[in-house]
């Protein structure tokens, strides 16, 4: 199966992805409030930054806070910090809270097997470990340590970024992040030894890598820019080509960097019989070019599969010369196509696998095509032959997510993953002859799914559009309005909001709390129809969803505003920051999580260009400017109005959604609010964006956010 390695810049925020129980405790709302000391937020200098857009002046009083290597700005996150700390220490469950979170995530979790040469590889962690371990073991060996990622730092913030293992499995190069980076350095190792093969390389960024033989591989990355390395921009993506044997400083540039159009995102990944090579090349988060060369042909050339931006479309597959392309050109829902490597132009390209009316996600394995549906964000799944004969429906073990179905063309036994809001994950095989499932590995999580309901409903958002939202509780708890409840959104960048368990969700459910999440549009959920319908000047119809969904809650008595706290994380932070502002008295608590918050300035910093197809940018036109300007959570904080308990959480070391966001939100509340609902900043230090978060740390940010929810919602024990 050749796989898209074109990495997206802008992601879901990481929520736990461990498995948990339930406990028969709950929150417990007191009519008398728990009062802690009274806040005395840090001064914030004000400087007198003025920028004109389209004859408007806008003032950015805390533009220092910008720059992140400044000694004033680290005295302000470490003054922010002292803050927030000293009060949540107040919170009389805080610890509780802490103690429930480590005794639920401490079980075994095991991914799913592959197959690399001569190993089977698989992740493990045994129940508290900052990051996963990778194992390997021969088919009739016991398994051993292959890659340990705790010992890549003391405090465990380098994590393991991803492995690529060379054709015939003898060479291996994987990738780590340090302190949450998206900086990347690569370490090459020879497999059977694991000893580390020629010099580290570094600076390498939003790659994947994909291996010629064992010559060496290919990998993206970014020229180093000036200044911050956090936050100084970078454009220009280039594909480059790193022979073994040779100095990263030799590397040869194959595709980017001289083109008059900056490609912002650029992958390139060869097929399984080493064939050929697939270059993606993209300006923004949605849409990319895509390239071929004949790498048999040593003076062949890069030829355009497509000379435009206006689809999504990847290699699949390939059966010599025959490929197989996963594509919504022309099919807002996807489809595959296949067509001749000598003649790729999509006027010869026929369908296989045509449109449907629900979104298409496509994997291979053991020499067929999987195709997962989304039908109302729920998995369905079909197996089709390589001819795209429909071969059967496959039986899934309930309603919720299923993920995986990928393997080589000679496995005969593949693994799928199944999941929903209330069900810990449980790993299956597939019998891809035969068509039949059988459990491979059950969680381990301590949690009884039959003691929780998990509801989809449908709500009419502004405009009359019916929006989908998955609603999980406790069952037996009364629809009186007194529920503590957290709505979730995204609505961004075509990404989907399917059912996954999580092992910090579940000790919010445990305390009776309730789990609602919102499939907003301009996420995937419906193709790009629903996704272009929350894009650009149409971004407040994901506002809009996220509002309605509030009020549907309110309105059916799952909760009530003086209940009821919104979450998101980087786009989401965006839609929290959003909502809160322009509906304050809705809820009682926002916690937006690194978000995208100055939107007249998001373009400025590291790749947020290329978030211009779902934004738009300030200086595009006056239209866009004013329609940024009028929803942007950094300009719409208004003097004399009082916002809910706000907690912005960011971490100092993220280089995508930089912390400046965070820092200048947090700084506008703390100046103009009035209430007593307090706003706190709690910034993670050495940290980013979250992907490869210690468990240690997802274990104490969640004690925070649910006791900081919690308290201001009036609850004085647990």
């Amino acid at each position: 199966m050749i796989k898209n390695i074109l990495a997206i810049a802008v992601c879901a925020s990481l929520v736990g992805c461990g498995q948990q129980e339930a406990q028969n405790t709950s929150a417990t709302a007191a009519p008398a409030e728990a009062k802690v000391e009274a806040l005395t937020y840090p001064t914030t200098r004000k400087g007198d930054v003025v920028d004109t857009y389209f004859d408007t002046q806008v003032a950015d009083p805390y533009r220092w806070l910008e720059d992140d290597m400044s000694e004033e700005t680290a005295a302000w996150v470490k003054t922010q910090n002292e803050v927030t700390f000293d009060y949540l220490a107040q919170i009389p469950y805080r610890e509780k809270l802490k103690e429930r979170l480590t005794k639920l995530m401490d079980y075994e979790k095991v991914s799913a097997p592959f197959k690399e040469g001569k190993y089977t590889y698989f992740y493990k962690n045994d129940g508290l470990q900052n990051q996963y371990v990778l194992y390997r073991q021969l088919d009739d060996g016991a398994p051993e340590v292959f890659l340990d990622p705790n010992k890549f730092s003391e405090d465990g913030t380098t994590s393991l970024a991803g492995i690529t293992f060379s054709k015939d499995g003898s060479l291996a190069a994987y990738q780590i992040s340090e302190g949450g980076s998206d900086w990347r350095k690569v370490i090459i190792i020879d497999v059977e030894s694991k000893a580390q093969i020629e010099d580290t390389l570094v600076d390498v960024k939003f790659s994947g890598l994909s291996w010629l033989g064992n010559q060496g591989f290919y990998y993206s990355s970014y020229d180093k820019p000036e200044g911050s390395e956090l936050s100084a921009k970078t454009d220009q993506h280039k594909l480059y080509f790193h022979k073994l044997g040779t100095k990263q400083s030799e590397d040869k540039v194959v595709f980017g960097g001289t083109d008059a159009e900056k490609h912002r995102y650029i992958g390139g990944y060869v097929s399984e019989d080493d064939h050929y090579l697939f270059v993606s090349a993209s300006v923004s988060t949605s849409g990319n070019k895509l390239f071929i060369k004949d790498l048999t042909k040593p003076d062949s050339t890069l030829e355009p599969v497509l000379d435009h931006t206006d689809s999504d479309t990847y290699v699949l597959d390939n059966d010599g010369s025959k490929l197989y392309l996963v594509t919504n050109l022309d099919a807002p829902n996807k489809r595959v196509v296949t067509v001749d490597a000598a003649n790729p132009a999509s006027s010869n390209w026929k369908d296989l696998i045509s449109e449907t009316d629900n979104v298409l996600n496509v994997s291979t394995g053991g020499d067929y095509i999987f195709a997962r549906y989304m039908v109302d964000a729920i998995s369905k799944v079909q197996q089709y032959d390589m001819s795209g004969k429909l071969v059967r429906d496959i039986e899934l073990p309930g309603v919720g997510t299923a993920s995986g179905f990928g393997g080589e063309k000679e496995d005969t036994t593949l693994y799928y993953s199944f999941t929903n809001y209330k069900t810990p994950g449980t790993i299956f095989t597939f019998d891809a002859e035969k068509g039949t499932s059988a459990i491979y590995k059950e969680s381990g999580a301590d949690f009884n799914p039959d003691n929780y309901n998990s509801e989809q409903v449908f709500y009419t958002s502004k405009d009359g559009t019916k929006v989908p939202m998955i609603i999980t509780y406790k069952k037996g708890i009364e629809l009186d309005g007194t529920n503590p409840t957290i709505l979730y959104g995204y609505g961004g960048f075509n990404v989907s909001l399917t059912p996954r368990f999580s092992s910090t969700r579940a000790a919010w459910l445990e305390q009776g709390g309730i789990y609602a999440v919102a499939n907003l549009r301009g996420g995937g959920e419906y193709g790009k129809a629903w996704h272009k319908a929350g894009t650009q000047l149409q971004k407040q119809n994901v506002f809009d969803d996220f509002i309605a969904a509030a009020e549907y809650l309110i309105d059916k008595k799952y909760t009530s505003s003086g209940k009821l706290a919104v979450n998101g994380g980087s786009n989401g932070g965006l839609l929290v920051g959003a909502v809160m502002t322009q509906r304050p008295e809705l809820f009682k608590v926002a916690l937006p999580a690194v978000g995208v918050l100055d939107m007249l300035r998001y373009h400025t910093f590291t790749a947020g260009a290329g978030w211009a197809y779902d934004y738009g940018t300030a200086e595009q036109s006056k239209e866009m400017f004013d329609y940024l300007k009028g929803y942007s959570p950094v300009h719409n904080v208004k003097p004399g109005v009082e916002y809910p308990a706000t907690m912005i959480t960011t971490g100092d070391h993220d280089d995508r959604v930089v912390p400046a966001h965070s820092f200048k939100f947090a700084a506008e509340l703390q100046d103009k609010q009035t209430g007593t609902n307090p706003t706190l900043i709690r910034i993670e230090t050495n940290a980013g964006h979250g992907a490869g978060t210690p468990t240690s740390k997802i274990i104490e940010q969640y004690a925070d956010i649910y006791g900081f929810t919690l308290f201001n919602m009036g609850v004085k024990s647990l």
